[in-house]
């Protein structure tokens, strides 16, 4: 699905977006309910394969920022369909990876301060990208064309020193080392997949509902049942009783 079918599907004509450059959008729709006003929803975006540098990190988080400071806790749903983090020369040097972290903590005060932040993954996204825009929201969904990955098998294969056979053998029987939308859904990464067939907005309203139930469970609890992590929510619980206990 491209991003105005995607809206259309959400929001009919009822929706805003703007279109900056880098592939960045941003605006709100309304999601309508049988009963009762309709949700407003806050958009961010970054479209059409995009890789994410400084700037555009920059202009997204302001764009959550000034949600925050409305006041309002209206959901803020992120639309992504982007490369990696832009690899240049220039980002690198003003410090790249600060910028991310800081988009990812925008969403995370966001969130902390009772916005429902949704990712909405319809095409690919990898590496510092997938982390601040896609991991950083409290949930994420995905439509089944996605493409994600942190990180391809041959850039890892270069990094750890590992054959790519090797890694490919281990990304056989091991998700934490493969990339793809099934491999990030064993690992709790991936909440749901979106049915395209089905108007959206109906499935948004179900997540919403979970988001005021305060039924959503962690990744690492999703990944245990899952069976793409066996141990990180057992050990997570052990240090947050551990640190009770001496606390």
């Amino acid at each position: 699905m491209t991003p105005a079918e995607i809206l259309d599907s959400l929001f009919g004509r009822s929706h805003r977006v703007e279109s900056g450059a880098g592939g960045l959008l941003h605006g709100e729709g309304l999601l309508a309910h049988a009963a009762g006003p309709a949700t407003r929803v806050s958009l961010i975006g970054l479209t059409q394969g995009a890789a994410l540098g400084v700037d555009g990190a920059l202009a997204l988080a302001q764009r959550v920022l000034s949600v925050v400071q409305a006041g309002e806790r209206n959901p803020i749903l992120v639309l992504i369909d982007s490369g990696s983090q832009r690899m240049s020369r220039r980002d690198e040097l003003l410090g790249l990876n600060e910028y991310l972290g800081h988009l990812a903590k925008t969403l995370m005060l966001a969130e902390q301060l009772g916005h429902p932040t949704i990712g909405l993954l319809y095409g690919g996204s990898a590496a510092g990208a997938f982390i601040a825009t896609a991991l950083a929201t409290r949930v994420l969904v995905a439509l089944p064309e996605a493409r994600p990955a942190v990180m391809d098998l041959p850039s890892m294969s270069r990094i750890t020193k590992l054959s790519l056979e090797l890694l490919r053998d281990m990304a056989s029987s091991t998700p934490v080392f493969a990339p793809g939308l099934a491999n990030m859904e064993l690992m709790g990464a991936v909440t749901e997949r979106w049915d395209p067939g089905r108007p959206l907005d109906a499935q948004l309203r179900r997540l919403l509902d979970r988001f005021a139930e305060r039924s959503q469970e962690r990744r690492d609890q999703r990944a245990a049942a899952r069976g793409g992590r066996l141990k990180a929510a057992a050990i997570a619980e052990r240090v947050e009783r551990e640190a009770l206990r001496d606390g």
